[in-house]
C-alpha cells in the first residue's frame, strides 16, 4: 500500500503540499482495510515522504525540509488611512517586460489557461452570436453567462438564482463596487494582514480606512482580535480572502467560517468575500464558500475567471445579497457595462464542458510550481528565511532575516531583470519590510531557477550587511 502511494507521488498524481485523500477514500480507491492505510500511512510519515498536520491530515511532504512558516502577523489594531499603493502599477507592467523574471504580479503564465479552448470559443461566439455579442450587456450581465455561473457556485455550496449574479469586469471591480455599496469615505474596514494589495489600492482609491486583523498563516484571521475590533471601531466591513488567501495562501476552517459569519451578524457588519482562489486548491475537494453558510444577506461574494481561464478577458462577478440595488447602480455608472463579447466568450467555454477538466490540471500544475519554488528558496536563501505553506493558490509568503529590507532587494532585483512584490505593499500602515512575495506560476526552466539563486544571493548579502 505505501508503495503504491509512493509511486503516485513519484508520477506527480499526488504532488508535493497536497493533501492526500482520507483514510476511508484510499481504503476504497485500493480495496484495502482502514487499518492497512493507517500503517502505510505511518511508514510513509517515518521514510519522510508524507507528513501529518494537526486536524487536517496528511500531505506529501516537499522533497527537502523546508523552513518554518512565519509567526501569525500582529499588526497594529486601529483605522488608517491607506497610502503609497503606486508600486503596484510598476509591478504589473514588468509581467509583460521582455527578459523579466515576474515573480512580482500574481498573474498565471499562459501554460496555466486554456488558451486554445478559449480560442475556439472565441470562434464559435464570432460565428453564432456576432449581434448579441457586440451590443450593450446592461447590469446584470448576459444571461447565459449567469446561468453559467450560478451553476459553478454549487460546487462552493452556493444556491444562487442567476438573477443575484451581477457580471464585472474582473474581481478587482466587484470589490470597488462592494466597498462603494457598503461605505463612504472615512469609514473604517476590517481587512486581514497581511493582504491583497489590490484591496489596499481599492481602499485608498475610495478614501476609507483600513484597520488590519492579526492572521495566522494556516487557518486566517483570529476571530478574538476580530471581535474585540468590532466591539472597540464602528467598522463598517470587513474584507477577506477564506479560500487561499493571497499573500498567506490558508484556507479557513469550515467552523471557523461559521464562527465568522455568526460573529458579523451579531454586530450587523457585512463581509465581502473574495473567492478568486477558491477553485484552486491543491486538494480534490472545493472548500465551501463563506457565502454557503449566510442566510440573510450580509455577505457580497465577489470571483473572477482571471486566474483559471483568462486575465484579459477581465470576466468576474458579484452576488451582492441585501446589497444588490446599489451594486447595480454603481456598476451602471462606473462604466455602463463588462464589456458583451468576454463574457459570451467564458460562457461559451463553460457550456461546452472541460472546464472541470482543466481545473484538476492546472490545480497539479500550480501545486508541483509552488513545491518547487518552496524547495529553491529554501536551497538559495539565506538562514533564518521563512515560507508559508500554501494550501492554494500560486503565490508564496516568505520572511526574510530582519536585517534584509524588501524594498532595497525589489531596487536591486529590478536592476537583474526580476519582478518582486515587497512586503509593505500588503500592508496598510507599510509592515512586512523584511517580507517578499513570489509568484509561481511561471514556466519552470533555468531562467526562472536562475532568478530564484540571484535573488539568494542579494538576500545573502543584504542579510550580512552588504
Amino acid at each position: 500500500m505505501a508503495a503504491r502511494i509512493t509511486e503516485r507521488i513519484e508520477q506527480m498524481q499526488y504532488v508535493p503540499g497536497e493533501r492526500l485523500p482520507g483514510v476511508r477514500k484510499l481504503s476504497r480507491q485500493f480495496g484495502v482495510s482502514v487499518g492497512t492505510v493507517i500503517q502505510a500511512q505511518h511508514l510513509l510519515e517515518d521514510q519522510g515522504r508524507i507528513e501529518a498536520r494537526p486536524r487536517a491530515g496528511y500531505f506529501v511532504r516537499a522533497r527537502a525540509p523546508l523552513p518554518a512558516a512565519p509567526e501569525p502577523s500582529r499588526p497594529s489594531t486601529r483605522p488608517t488611512l491607506v497610502s503609497g499603493q503606486a508600486m503596484a502599477l510598476r509591478l504589473v507592467q514588468a509581467t509583460h517586460q521582455p527578459g523579466v523574471v515576474s515573480f512580482g504580479a500574481a498573474v498565471p503564465a499562459e501554460g496555466f489557461l486554456p488558451v486554445q479552448a478559449e480560442r475556439a470559443a472565441l470562434r464559435r461566439v464570432v460565428s453564432r452570436y456576432a449581434e448579441r455579442a457586440t451590443a450593450y450587456a446592461f447590469p446584470p450581465g448576459v444571461m447565459e453567462l449567469r446561468v453559467q455561473i450560478a451553476r459553478r457556485m454549487a460546487d462552493a455550496g452556493c444556491t444562487v438564482d442567476p438573477d443575484e449574479v451581477i457580471i464585472t469586469s474582473g474581481c478587482q471591480e466587484a470589490l470597488t463596487l462592494a466597498l462603494r455599496a457598503v461605505a463612504v469615505p472615512g469609514d473604517v474596514i476590517a481587512i486581514e494582514s497581511p493582504t491583497f494589495y489590490g484591496l489596499l489600492q481599492v481602499i485608498e482609491s475610495l478614501g476609507l480606512k483600513a484597520l488590519e486583523i492579526p492572521t495566522h498563516p494556516d487557518h486566517g484571521i483570529s476571530l478574538e482580535a476580530l471581535q474585540v475590533v468590532l466591539e472597540r471601531w464602528p467598522v463598517k466591513a470587513c474584507v477577506l480572502v477564506p479560500n487561499y488567501s493571497n499573500p498567506l495562501g490558508y484556507c479557513m476552517p469550515l467552523a471557523r467560517k461559521h464562527a465568522l459569519l455568526a460573529l458579523l451578524a451579531g454586530h450587523d457588519v457585512p463581509l465581502i468575500e473574495d473567492d478568486i482562489w477558491g477553485d484552486l486548491g491543491f486538494g480534490h475537494e472545493r472548500p465551501p464558500a463563506v457565502l454557503a453558510g449566510d442566510r440573510d444577506g450580509r455577505v457580497l461574494y465577489c470571483s473572477s475567471f482571471s486566474k483559471t481561464l483568462s486575465p484579459g478577458l477581465r470576466v468576474g462577478w458579484i452576488v451582492p445579497g441585501r446589497y444588490r440595488e446599489p451594486v447595480s447602480y454603481y456598476k451602471y455608472v462606473s462604466n455602463l457595462a463588462t464589456a458583451t463579447l468576454p463574457q459570451w466568450v467564458v460562457a461559451e467555454l463553460l457550456a461546452q464542458g472541460g472546464y472541470d477538466r482543466h481545473l484538476r490540471r492546472v490545480r497539479g500544475e500550480y501545486a508541483a510550481h509552488v513545491a518547487r519554488l518552496s524547495d529553491a528558496v529554501a536551497e538559495s536563501f539565506p538562514p533564518g528565511t521563512r515560507l508559508t505553506r500554501p494550501q492554494g493558490g500560486c503565490v508564496l509568503w516568505v520572511e526574510l532575516p530582519q536585517a534584509v529590507d524588501s524594498l532595497v532587494l525589489y531596487e536591486r532585483a529590478q536592476a537583474r531583470q526580476i519582478s518582486i512584490a515587497p512586503g509593505p505593499m500588503f500592508s496598510a500602515t507599510g509592515k512586512y519590510r523584511p517580507f517578499i512575495r513570489l509568484n509561481a506560476a511561471l514556466p519552470w526552466g533555468r531562467p526562472v531557477e536562475q532568478a530564484v539563486v540571484v535573488l539568494g544571493d542579494l538576500a545573502h548579502q543584504l542579510a550580512e550587511g552588504d
